[in-house]
């Protein structure tokens, strides 16, 4: 097989994804118009909310696959799979105000989705996500832990007077459980926590120092210990959390039983208060209603014995 087989084949097949896998057994169910819903704020929020990495051709997997994404979700696609998700019960998507003109053409268009939105600290665009009817922003997780790792973590609070004053909710999202720590001992003002369950931004030297070496140089490590120890810290807060990358960016998206697992596992570990953000792709299957049927298959778990 050529190289350019294989990355045509690679492209088709599930692990290519970062979101759900096609054919999973429930997806016929998706087709009710509610999920069950949690509570941010005043605000009610299905327990599935989109999120834009793929749109945004940020698929933390593949140069080549990236360049997929960009070529595939043209403003007009995007469009429509958020009008996807709005039909099968998906109420709000999460992305950066670099969608802030989708989101309005969006809602010009008919559409009814709530925005969360995830900014820097000194990101300038708060009072025109506040205009556009964003319901709340997190501190840029990658700048979050970035502060966090060179003891700088006070900065993150910078940002959120300004985010409160303009009438929208204050979160955090980060790749690390140490954060959500640091941050619950200190009392912050928070409202919602964003929480990667993967810790995919190790250096060499952490990841030398955790495993007696360092992996080959590929791309993002993701490491299954990682999950488990996010989950423990979710279940330790009050605060709703938003639970993303529960399919390690694509790498668990081989098979419908992993990805089945992997909702499962996570609606498992999640308080009931606690949501996910996953990523839509689809190009090969309908993932909107696909990933609307594991949740209502399995919101159910959540608060059950945690994933051994």
């Amino acid at each position: 097989m050529s190289r350019i087989d294989s990355r045509r084949r690679f492209l088709k097949l599930p692990a290519a994804v970062p979101v759900a896998a096609a054919a999973v057994r429930s997806a016929p169910q998706a087709e009710a118009a509610t999920l069950p819903q949690i509570r941010l704020g005043r605000h009610s929020i299905s327990r599935l909310i989109c999120g834009a990495n793929t749109f945004n051709a940020g698929s933390h997997l593949a140069v080549f696959f990236d360049q997929e994404l960009k070529s595939y979700y043209t403003p007009e696609r995007i469009l429509k799979t958020l009008r996807r998700c709005e039909e099968v019960g998906i109420n709000c998507w999460q992305s950066s105000s670099r969608n802030l003109d989708l989101h309005r053409r969006l809602l010009e268009e008919g559409g009814k989705l709530k925005f969360l939105a995830i900014e820097p600290t000194d990101s300038a665009m708060i009072p025109e996500l506040a205009r556009a009817g964003c319901i709340g922003v997190a501190h840029h997780g990658e700048v979050t832990d970035r502060l966090f790792k060179s003891g700088a973590l006070d900065k993150v609070r910078d940002s959120f007077q300004r985010i409160r004053d303009a009438g929208m909710l204050v979160g955090v999202s980060t790749h690390m459980p140490a954060v959500v720590d640091t941050i619950e001992s200190k009392g912050w003002p928070v409202d919602y926590y964003m929480t990667c369950v993967y810790e995919r931004h190790r250096t060499r030297q952490e990841l030398e120092a955790l495993l007696g070496q360092a992996p080959i140089p590929v791309g993002e490590v993701y490491l299954p210990l990682d999950p488990p120890r996010m989950y423990k810290m979710i279940r330790q807060t009050r605060r709703p959390c938003l639970a993303f990358k529960i399919l390690a960016a694509g790498r668990l998206s081989k098979t419908p039983q992993l990805v089945e697992q992997a909702f499962r596992e996570t609606f498992t570990a999640l308080k009931p208060t606690d949501g996910v953000i996953v990523g839509m792709y689809d190009r090969f299957s309908d993932q909107p209603a696909e990933n609307a049927a594991m949740v209502r298959r399995f919101s159910s778990l959540s608060g059950g014995p945690l994933p051994g």
